[in-house]
């Protein structure tokens, strides 16, 4: 690709343009980037390039002979090429993605037009102007920024200059929509962490995360690009859950977790009832009899095992994190444990109803490990019935591991199967 930019101030454009990522291209040989100035087309000793308008008015207007002439001597020097010339005007169409894909598919020569002052002679517009470009309904002192602004959007399509494709078939423009929030390290910056997904290691779930990101963001930041978007049957699923998501409570205020309180068993035994509503609603035959009621709850915090997350002061969340070895764990079959010793073992966790879906687990189950972590243990197990499908998906994206099958003790009549999973921390 090679691109002409006619301008009075060269030397000003180029060091823009001849550095990093173009630079480096130029000198592989991928681009050919060239400011002419002007001025050196000029028919006078002065090298005037402007004169005083027909018909009165403010300031001077650029006149066609040293345009002419200048773009005569990029054309002949260029040679035979898919040429575009394109004046930057406010009067022109508006730039945008589309059209950087289009001029680098398209063309192999772009002859950028700088005008300045009150603009150019209308007649070399009309002979020799192929289409004008505009960077937006604002007016700039002169074409330079606007040509740096198309020639790096151009550029940086042209195979070869990026290191990969999905460098920029994934950002912001490409197919209509914003891109994905970015994150770097350190994990953790001024109490803000990277999200879970993106530390997780599953390509499809990052893959999944990032793209009802772009939706979302589109929706939010520009609702005309979201207007015209064309999207796919996976895009309108993921725009379902993104509305969906939104009708949940969101989790602006503080999330706490802390030991249960005598106080608290009252709320934590509604937990419980809208739990065993929840999972007898999806036939999950686990909590359907009177366990878990409130002498677990009171029996947890006697021996300093029971835990509530509250947001808001309300109670959101509970679970008991035991470090004493359980009996039925021994037994385990179809697998076996990562680990040999000490472990901790989460029991009878649940959120409220209001809290499903608004990353309340998430917090609940990241407590426990951190909890874990300060007790000197690393091993952290929990079982769960095998249809309890919310359960395992919040499991899996927790990273823990399905390890086999344990025996638990249930009431008469109930299934006492369950999968155990494991993660170490």
């Amino acid at each position: 690709m090679r691109v002409d930019i006619m301008t009075l101030f060269p030397e000003a454009v180029a060091a823009s343009l001849k550095i990093s990522i173009l630079g480096r291209a130029e000198k592989k040989g991928i681009l050919d980037i060239r400011c002419v100035q002007i001025r050196d087309y000029t028919d006078n000793k002065q090298q005037q390039v402007d004169d005083y308008p027909y018909g009165g008015g403010w300031g001077c207007v650029m006149m066609a002979q040293p345009l002419k002439s200048c773009l005569d001597a990029v054309c002949a020097d260029a040679g035979e090429r898919r040429r575009r010339v394109i004046y930057l005007s406010p009067q022109g169409k508006p730039f945008d993605q589309a059209a950087a894909r289009r001029l680098a598919g398209e063309y192999d020569h772009l002859v950028l037009v700088c005008g300045h002052y009150e603009g150019v002679d209308e007649r070399f517009i009309e002979q020799c102007v192929d289409e004008e470009l505009s960077l937006g309904d604002f007016v700039l002192t002169g074409g330079e920024i606007a040509a740096m602004a198309v020639t790096d959007a151009v550029c940086r399509l042209i195979p070869g200059v990026l290191s990969d494709e999905e460098c920029f078939t994934g950002e912001s423009h490409w197919d209509g929509l914003l891109e994905y929030p970015q994150y770097t390290r350190p994990e953790t910056w001024e109490g803000r962490e990277v999200p879970e997904v993106l530390r997780g290691g599953n390509d499809a779930q990052i893959r999944r995360w990032r793209r009802k990101k772009m939706l979302e963001r589109t929706m939010d930041k520009r609702p005309d690009l979201w207007e015209k978007a064309e999207l796919s049957p996976e895009d309108r699923e993921l725009e379902a859950e993104i509305r969906k998501d939104r009708s949940r409570l969101q989790l602006t205020g503080a999330v706490e977790c802390r030991p249960v309180r005598e106080e608290d068993a009252e709320a934590v035994e509604l937990l419980f009832r809208q739990a065993r509503n929840y999972l007898r609603r999806h036939r999950v035959d686990q909590w359907q009899g009177d366990y878990p009621a409130r002498q677990e709850v009171l029996e947890d915090m006697e021996r300093g095992e029971g835990y509530v997350m509250t947001y808001e002061g309300r109670v959101a969340g509970y679970f008991c994190l035991s470090s004493r070895p359980e009996e039925g764990y021994t037994a385990i079959t179809d697998g076996k444990w990562r680990r040999e010793g000490p472990y901790c073992v989460i029991h009878r966790s649940c959120v409220g109803a209001e809290y499903r879906g608004t990353g309340m687990a998430d917090r609940m189950f990241r407590s426990a490990e951190d909890l874990t972590l300060a007790m000197g243990i690393s091993d952290l197990r929990v079982d769960t019935h095998r249809h309890n499908e919310a359960m395992k998906a919040l499991l899996k994206r927790r990273g823990f591991q399905y390890r086999g099958n344990v025996l638990v003790e249930v009431g008469p009549g109930s299934d006492p199967r369950r999968q155990a999973f494991e993660k170490v921390l």
